[in-house]
């Protein structure tokens, strides 16, 4: 799937996307970004938290000389990418993801905007 960020920094909520790409009844949904400048997680949701994690990881790159070779700007969203991480995965049960009542998977766009490839994978007994 395609998600198109609207902001250079921003938390997307892909929860009913990645709903959308479950076809099994129960095992394993892997969502992976193929980007490095962006990142899958789970996250609240609750109006203003997607600001404070996008603040709280602003307040963790340093006033540095990055020594990225085609963009030192890029760095700062390289290793945020890293740290935060490429991919989650889920447990299905009954066909539903199995989330916590304020959980929902975000894709955190660190580069943008930009169209964004999120690939989902449903491993186990399919739906019959």
């Amino acid at each position: 799937m395609v998600i198109t960020s609207s902001s250079e920094r921003e938390v997307v909520d892909i929860t009913r996307q990645v709903e959308g790409g479950v076809d099994i009844k129960n095992g394993i949904c892997v969502v992976t970004i193929l980007h490095t400048t962006a990142a899958i997680t789970t996250a609240d949701m609750d109006p203003g938290t997607d600001l404070d994690f996008l603040d709280f990881l602003n307040s963790l790159i340093p006033e540095i000389s990055w020594r990225h070779p085609h963009d030192p700007g890029h760095a700062p969203a390289h290793l945020l990418s890293s740290i935060i991480g490429s991919s989650v995965s889920i447990p299905v049960v009954e066909g539903q993801l199995q989330l916590g009542t304020w959980q929902r998977i975000v894709l955190v766009e660190l580069d943008g905007p930009k169209d964004r490839n999120v690939n989902v994978v449903s491993i186990g007994k399919k739906v019959e």
